[in-house]
């Protein structure tokens, strides 16, 4: 059982400010999508709320016709149209005459729009942001080439026989471009073999059954990862005088008198390390070696900085023009929409990727934002989560817009709209999917944490 003493608590709370951050932009403009076409429609919108809001409100007041609010379910969020069944399921409303400034007033035309205006803008959002993010950070990345010590194998790379200093050239044939991207692309692309380069050897390694299931399981975990020198980056100035004596560029040869030579040695000797000291011997440029002794705080090294593996091995920067990050930021939104849409088909398709190993809720969504606060991670799982939000909303489901979007199309090509009765039966029996959907991805991620 997991013990809430074992949660780095200020980790926890960056990564929920994040969260919450990124939602709710995403959930407030989705929402504003619908909201102001029903204004210029006409219609009478009731409350614009931030999360659900049962039974009580955190926030609320109202501002002309319009209830604004902050719900405490953090979950969604919703407007309220008068005359339009939704999440309220305002039977009393729709029992009374039509007026002109209801929604089931409006030309059929006028609805479709006000229901896909949320899809609309977490469309354009996503785009906007792909396309800044593009412009202001570029693309970075280590070419796989640069991978010159190779990979550590871990439990499920040596049980398919990779071996340490082994370098993965090609997934099922294609070739590795980019450092970080095996893992993925053997699961998107459900590969039969990897080639990996050993001491200038091409070598096919066949990929047995259920290793993609494994492998999807862990999250990518357990499989191989990069090595690279550990090399002193910088010693914070607050950190003990014994730590002073290091140098930038010294490299990290020793841990507990145990031999290191790559970040992987350094990985498994002070894995879970906390609350105590251990001696690190380092080599400088010159040839001569220095030990000093670390302190592991709670959240295990902190005073002393290494550099990173784009540092180390040579990270490959892509600069554009705001011209050029129009374009490029467009094809990136989309290449993650594909990658997205590709992955929700296997779970209907393939025999390896199974929908508890892939479903998350909030904790999953929440768990992926980075330990620190960094603007351009932030912005590109808003952008990536915008474009999934939007194709989410879109699927034809009773109770998603794109369910409403359907009924409306439906009317519009045979001149008969749906009866008030049947809406509202849809909408119940898409409210208790949806509904049921997140109670048990909301428990995978529960078990998953105690398990």
């Amino acid at each position: 059982m997991i013990s809430i003493l074992a949660i780095d608590w200020s980790v926890f709370g960056v990564k929920a400010g994040q969260f919450i951050l990124s939602f709710s932009i995403l959930v407030v403009l989705h929402e504003l999508g619908h909201f102001l076409p029903a204004k210029w429609f006409g219609c009478r919108v009731e409350k614009f709320y931030l999360f659900f809001n049962p039974g009580f409100s955190l926030f609320k007041k109202k501002v002309g016709e319009t209830e604004y609010g902050l719900g405490w379910v953090p979950f969604g969020g919703y407007v309220k149209i008068s005359g339009m069944v939704d999440e309220s399921m305002d039977k009393e409303q729709m029992k009374l005459p039509p007026q002109p400034w209801e929604f089931r007033s409006k030309p059929a035309w006028q609805r479709l729009i006000i229901m896909l205006g949320g899809v609309a803008v977490n469309v354009v959002l996503a785009l906007l942001i792909f396309i800044m993010i593009t412009w202001v950070w570029g693309e970075n990345y280590i070419p796989a080439k640069n991978l010159r010590y190779g990979v550590y194998s871990d439990s499920l790379g040596r049980r398919i026989g990779v071996q340490d200093g082994d370098k993965i050239v090609k997934v099922a044939g294609k070739p590795v471009e980019k450092v970080g991207t095996v893992g993925s692309e053997i699961i998107m692309s459900e590969a039969r073999t990897i080639t990996v380069d050993r001491n200038g050897q091409m070598i096919d390694i066949a990929i047995p059954a259920g290793f993609i299931k494994q492998l999807n399981a862990n999250r990518l975990g357990g499989f191989t990862y990069i090595r690279y020198p550990m090399i002193v980056d910088s010693v914070d100035r607050k950190a003990p005088a014994n730590l002073q004596v290091l140098h930038p560029n010294d490299r990290l040869i020793a841990f507990g008198g145990k031999p290191v030579v790559y970040s992987t040695d350094l990985m498994n000797l002070s894995d879970g390390l906390k609350d105590t000291a251990v001696n690190m011997t380092f080599q400088r440029a010159a040839g001569d070696t220095v030990t000093v002794r670390v302190a592991f705080g709670k959240k295990g090294l902190s005073d002393l900085m290494f550099k990173g593996p784009g540092e180390v091995l040579g990270e490959t920067h892509v600069g554009y023009s705001f011209g050029q990050s129009i374009p490029r930021g467009i094809s990136r939104c989309f290449e993650t929409l594909q990658k997205y849409v590709q992955n929700l088909k296997q779970l209907f398709t393939s025999k390896e990727v199974r929908v508890r190993d892939s479903l998350g809720s909030v904790l999953s969504i929440g768990s992926v934002f980075p330990g620190q606060w960094d603007w351009q991670s932030f912005w590109t799982l808003t952008a990536v989560f915008s474009i999934i939000l939007a194709f989410m909303n879109v699927l034809p489901i009773p109770a998603l817009d794109g369910g409403h979007a359907l009924f409306t199309l439906y009317e519009m090509i045979t001149g008969r709209k749906p009866g008030d009765k049947f809406m509202e039966y849809a909408q119940m029996v898409g409210m208790v999917l949806l509904l049921g959907l997140m109670a048990y991805a909301l428990g995978l991620d529960i078990w998953r944490l105690f398990k």
